[in-house]
C-alpha cells in the first residue's frame, strides 16, 4: 500500500512538471554518515539526481521542518522525530524503520584507557575518564541512549560531572580522537569507521537501553529523487552497506 501511494506521488510530481535535475535536500542523522555516503554513491550510480545532503542532529533537523525547512528526505536516529512531524502533518506518510542502530563506547588510544566489551571494563573506564563526551540527550537520540545507559549500570551520577556535551553523535566521537575527551558515547556504526578506529579503543554496548529504531520520512511534496532514494534504502544493497556498519536490519 505504501509503495502504491510512493508510485501515485512519483507520477504526480513528473506530470506536474517536477524535473529530475531539481535539487534535492536530504537531511541525515550523525550517526549515519559514513554509511550513507556509501549508500549515496550507490545510488547514484544508479540514478542520475541531484542530492543535496546535510548531517547532523535529528532533533535540530525536525525542529527545522516543523519551522517550514524546505527538506524533502529526513533520515532519522530515532522514530520519535518522524512520528511526530506525521502527527503534525508535515510528512507523506509515517515512514518506515530502516535500521536498528547500537551505542559503542570509544576510548583514546593515547590516554591509557582499556577498553573491551565487558561490564566490567566499560565500568572501569568510566569510572578513571576525566572527561566523557556524549550527544547531547535533548538534541540527539544516541544521547539519551547514552544517559539511559549509564543509569542502567548505576553510574549516571558519577558521570555525570564529567560529561562533555557535543551537538550530535559524531561530534561526540570528535572530541575523544581530538583528545578533548579521554571516552565518549558514540554509534556503533562511527565506531567501527576506519578513520575513528585506528584512533580509538572501543567497546560494543548491547544493552542497558532501549532499541535504537531509526525512522527516514519523506517530507510533504517530496522530489522524485526523495521518493526514489526513501526505496533505495530498502534494497538488498543498501541494507548490506548498513550491516556492515553494525546495523542491525529491521524485518
Amino acid at each position: 500500500m505504501i509503495i502504491r501511494k510512493l508510485f501515485l506521488i512519483l507520477s504526480c510530481c513528473l506530470v506536474t512538471g517536477i524535473v529530475n535535475a531539481q535539487t534535492t535536500y536530504v537531511v541525515v542523522a550523525a550517526n549515519m554518515k559514513d554509511a550513507f555516503i556509501e549508500i549515496q554513491n550507490q545510488f547514484q550510480k544508479e540514478n542520475k539526481s541531484d542530492l543535496k545532503v546535510i548531517y547532523g542532529s535529528s532533533g535540530n533537523f525536525a525542529s527545522q521542518i516543523m519551522n517550514g525547512a524546505p527538506f524533502h528526505l529526513f533520515i532519522s536516529a530515532d522514530e520519535q522525530y518522524p512520528l511526530e512531524l506525521f502527527k503534525k502533518g508535515k510528512t507523506v506518510n509515517e515512514g518506515a524503520v530502516y535500521a536498528i542502530g547500537k551505542l559503542a563506547l570509544i576510548a583514546s588510544r593515547n590516554k591509557g584507557i582499556a577498553l573491551d566489551d565487558s561490564r566490567e571494563k566499560i565500568a572501569d573506564a568510566i569510572k578513571k575518564a576525566n572527561k566523557i563526551a556524549l550527544a547531547k540527550p535533548e538534541l540527539a537520540p544516541y544521547g539519551r541512549a547514552s544517559v539511559e545507559y549509564l543509569k542502567a549500570i548505576n553510574l549516571w551520577e558519577q558521570a555525570n560531572t564529567k560529561i562533555v556535551y557535543a551537538d550530535n553523535i559524531a561530534m561526540a566521537a570528535m572530541f575523544v580522537t581530538t583528545g578533548s575527551a579521554d571516552i565518549g558515547f558514540t554509534a556503533l556504526s562511527i565506531a567501527k569507521s576506519p578513520s575513528v578506529t585506528k584512533q580509538v579503543s572501543s567497546a560494543e554496548l548491547n544493552d542497558g537501553y532501549q532499541p535504537i529504531k531509526q525512522r527516514m520520512v519523506l517530507i510533504k511534496n517530496p522530489t522524485p529523487d526523495a521518493i526514489r532514494l526513501y526505496e533505495f534504502m530498502r534494497t538488498p544493497k543498501a541494507k548490506e552497506i548498513l550491516r556492515s556498519y553494525g546495523y542491525s536490519i529491521s524485518n
